[in-house]
């Protein structure tokens, strides 16, 4: 059994979730608030993020959204997320990066931090101006991922991927702080609501951080 220290807003926390879900490994959920900087989780990982998973007989202790993602992608062949050719693989990865990199730093990372750190950290009010760019930004992104979906079944390809998983997890977040405007989006829309009517992330979907309120379509498929 493993143990997965994460909060319900951490997009990278979500990767690794809806992954393991669709892999069919089983593990439980520890509550971990990483701006409290406890010793404890910081014995864990040292960089004081989440996720972090621990084997509950004290073997492994893996740390990094990636770094557990490959770890699972070399350690069990059923449903495999990183596959195809040299250069199919390295456009899973790259899209990953750019996911979990630009998109975070654009969009994911602005929008926490002033729709949800600083209501439970300062309890100060947000920047609107940060708001509305971490909006144009993802505006911007998400026209990338219409062509990107105009031209693919997938994003990376023709069979879903850890791009998809990677994706899902930063878009459901920015989805759940309001920063998502999907008018004029509708091929990356249609690749939502797919992955919205998936088993392995409908129970993403039903969490909910106790300071903020997502809109109310966030966790309807058709919407």
């Amino acid at each position: 059994m493993w143990h997965l220290y994460q909060f319900p807003l951490c997009p990278f926390s979500r990767k690794v979730r809806f992954l393991m879900a669709e892999k069919g490994i089983v593990y439980d959920l520890v509550r971990e608030s990483p701006w409290e900087a406890r010793d404890e989780f910081l014995d864990l990982n040292p960089a004081g993020m989440t996720p972090v998973l621990v084997a509950d007989d004290g073997s492994a202790t893996l740390a990094d959204s990636q770094a557990i993602c490959e770890y699972f992608e070399e350690t069990l062949e059923n449903f495999p997320l990183i596959s195809g050719s040299t250069l199919a693989r390295a456009e899973v990865r790259r899209l990953v990066a750019w996911f979990d990199q630009i998109v975070y730093r654009d969009v994911v990372a602005p929008l926490l931090n002033e729709r949800m750190i600083k209501r439970i950290v300062s309890r100060a009010a947000p920047d609107a101006g940060a708001l509305r760019e971490a909006m144009r930004k993802a505006n911007t992104h998400m026209d990338y991922m219409d062509y990107l979906l105009d031209h693919r079944s997938w994003m990376a390809g023709g069979t879903m991927s850890l791009a998809d998983i990677t994706a899902a997890a930063h878009i459901s977040v920015a989805d759940y702080l309001g920063g998502i405007d999907w008018e004029g989006h509708k091929p990356t829309k249609r690749w939502y609501a797919g992955i919205k009517s998936r088993p392995s992330f409908r129970p993403l979907l039903a969490e909910r951080m106790e300071v903020v309120t997502p809109p109310k379509y966030y966790d309807q498929p058709d919407f």
